[in-house]
């Protein structure tokens, strides 16, 4: 008889999980922050070129979420004030001991919060999880993107050319053959996944800011230095838990990134899918200022728990689904 039946997970960790669960939920009622859900199928696939939808086999086409921020934000601009969410997301790449293509997400939106603020409230709910699951909370550091890699580059990463970083990424391990025919973001990406985020939250909670303008995503330009976007990620023992910005409320420059997202995955022979026009008409609307963190929660249970592997706290992984 196969025992495929089991669970991925043993139940000691997934009771665990369960009081993390609570414990979550405790954190966002005590800020009196309003718990929504939102569909996880959605009309539209994501267009950022390093993420990659399941598309259902439905008419009219639909899709399964990559983070249900779009929804959140036509809520916000509705009036919802503050919110979030735990809902389920999926995400088509490749399998890890830190990726499951089906994860858990936490999201939420606070109306008024600078990136400092809502970086800083990111750690207090991962120490909260700490805590909940019988560790110590840590302390938390601020690092500056450019200060992360200037050590490595002996330079200003947002000023040096791409020659420079080229040259940096194949002597850190990068295939020739690969650095080449990369864009400035790829090396960049490059350098922060395999030589910078390992190094990030050992022993500390860190979170990582201001990252280069053309990686902004869905966040404002620093207006004290628009080279720079008001993004920050967390990091724990060298692994990214939680991505946050100060969200851009502008839809005609939101529309011209969703473009340079199209034409950056033609470029790679990737799906173009239309734009979701619903969320700009939102921004259109107004959306309120905010800012908004999407928090992996089971890498954070991972952290507090202390399990090596994403199917160690997940009740069934992909293989086994």
């Amino acid at each position: 008889m196969s025992n495929d039946w089991r669970p991925s997970a043993s139940l000691a960790p997934l009771r665990q999980r369960a009081s993390l669960l609570q414990a979550t939920r405790q954190f966002f009622a005590t800020r009196q922050v309003l718990e929504v859900q939102t569909p996880v199928a959605v009309r539209h696939a994501v267009t950022d070129a390093q993420l990659s939808s399941f598309a259902l086999n439905t008419q009219p086409a639909r899709f399964l979420h990559t983070s249900p921020e779009y929804a959140m934000k036509r809520l916000l601009a509705a009036g919802s004030g503050d919110i979030w969410q735990m809902t389920q997301v999926f995400r088509n790449d490749e399998r890890s001991a830190l990726h499951n293509p089906e994860f858990t997400m936490v999201e939420w939106y606070r109306l008024g919060f600078d990136l400092e603020r809502i970086a800083l409230e990111t750690c207090e709910l991962i120490n909260a999880l700490l805590i909940c699951a019988g560790q110590s909370a840590r302390s938390i550091q601020s690092l500056r993107y450019a200060d992360a890699l200037k050590p490595m580059l002996g330079d200003d990463p947002l000023a040096c050319d791409v020659a420079s970083l080229r040259a940096v990424s194949i002597e850190a391990g990068l295939a020739a053959s690969s650095a080449h025919t990369a864009t400035r973001d790829d090396l960049l990406d490059f350098l922060i996944a395999v030589h910078i985020g390992p190094q990030l939250g050992r022993g500390n909670l860190t979170w990582l800011h201001h990252y280069p303008a053309s990686q902004a995503a869905l966040a404002q330009l620093d207006a004290n230095d628009p080279r720079t976007a008001l993004r920050f990620e967390v990091y724990a023992d060298g692994i990214e838990l939680a991505n946050g910005f100060v969200e851009l409320a502008r839809s005609e420059e939101q529309r011209q990134r969703f473009n340079a997202d199209l034409a950056e995955r033609q470029r790679r022979g990737l799906p173009t899918p239309a734009i979701d026009e619903s969320l700009l008409s939102a921004l259109d609307a107004g959306l309120p200022a905010c800012a908004g963190v999407a928090l992996g929660f089971d890498r954070a249970v991972m952290l507090a728990l202390r399990a090596p592997r994403i199917e160690d706290v997940i009740a069934f992984d992909w293989d086994h689904s």
